[in-house]
C-alpha cells in the first residue's frame, strides 16, 4: 500500500529547512520573503534556511522578472537533488520489474499489467467519487491521489472555467518515463471517474514541474 506523504510545512515542530523544501516542492520557486510569510517566519530566517539548503545542493537561486519595471526577484527553486528527496516508490526496482515483465511476456504482457493496474484504480476512484457533483468528485479524487503519494489537491480554476486537479509530486515518474502507458491510463481513469471534460494542462514528462488537469462539466451539463 502506498504511504501518504505528510505535509511538514504546516508543522512548526519540523525543522525550518524541511518546511521550506516542501513548500517549494508544492508551490514552485519562491522568494525568501514570500516563503517566510507562508511559514510564519521572518524573511531573514527563510533566507538562512534557503542558504543552508543551497549549500546542501537541494535548492538553487534564480533571478526572475518581477512583472513590472522593478529589479528581478531572487527566487529559490528545487534542484534535481531536491526533487529526489521526495518518495519515488523505489524507482529502480520498479524499472527492473517493468523491464523483466516486458522481457518475459512481451509488449502485450506489459499492456496487460497496465490494464490490471487501471482496473484496480478504476474501482477505487469510482467508489470515492460516486454520488457527488463535479466539484465533489474532483475533491474526492484529489484526496485519493494524495493518499497514493501524489501531493494532490483540488482548486477552482483561476479563470472560473472549471476545476484544477493539481499533483505536485509524481511517485511513479520513473515508471511513467519508461512506459508512458501509465500516464495514458491515468488520464483515461480521470475522465471516467470525474465524468466531465478532463484535459492535461501541465505534465511532468513534458518538462513541467508538476501535473495539472483542468476539469469542466461535460457538454450539455450545468
Amino acid at each position: 500500500m502506498a504511504s501518504r506523504m505528510i505535509d511538514p510545512s504546516s508543522d512548526r515542530a519540523q525543522p525550518l529547512r524541511d518546511r521550506l523544501l516542501f513548500l517549494v516542492k508544492r508551490r514552485g520557486a519562491l522568494p525568501a520573503a514570500e516563503a517566510g510569510a507562508a511559514l510564519g517566519v521572518t524573511k531573514q530566517a527563510a533566507q538562512q534556511g534557503f542558504a543552508a539548503l543551497a549549500a546542501a545542493g537541494l535548492v538553487r537561486a534564480e533571478d526572475r522578472a518581477s512583472g513590472g519595471r522593478g529589479r528581478p526577484r531572487r527566487c529559490w527553486a528545487l534542484t534535481e537533488a531536491g526533487h529526489a528527496r521526495f518518495p519515488d516508490r523505489h524507482a529502480d526496482l520498479t524499472l527492473e520489474l517493468i523491464a523483466a515483465a516486458e522481457a518475459a511476456f512481451g509488449p502485450a504482457g506489459l499492456e496487460a499489467l497496465i490494464a490490471a493496474r487501471e482496473a484496480a484504480s478504476r474501482a477505487a476512484y469510482r467508489a470515492a467519487t460516486e454520488g457527488r457533483d463535479l466539484p465533489g468528485r474532483v475533491r474526492a479524487l484529489a484526496e485519493a491521489r494524495a493518499r497514493e503519494g501524489y501531493m494532490a489537491r483540488a482548486e477552482p480554476a483561476p479563470d472560473g472555467d472549471g476545476w484544477l486537479l493539481i499533483e505536485d509530486h509524481c511517485p511513479i515518474c520513473a515508471a511513467a518515463a519508461r512506459c508512458q502507458g501509465f500516464c495514458r491510463s491515468e488520464l483515461s481513469l480521470f475522465r471516467e471517474a470525474l465524468g466531465g471534460r478532463v484535459e492535461r494542462a501541465e505534465h511532468v514528462l513534458s518538462g513541467a514541474r508538476r501535473c495539472v488537469y483542468r476539469v469542466r462539466e461535460a457538454a450539455g451539463e450545468t
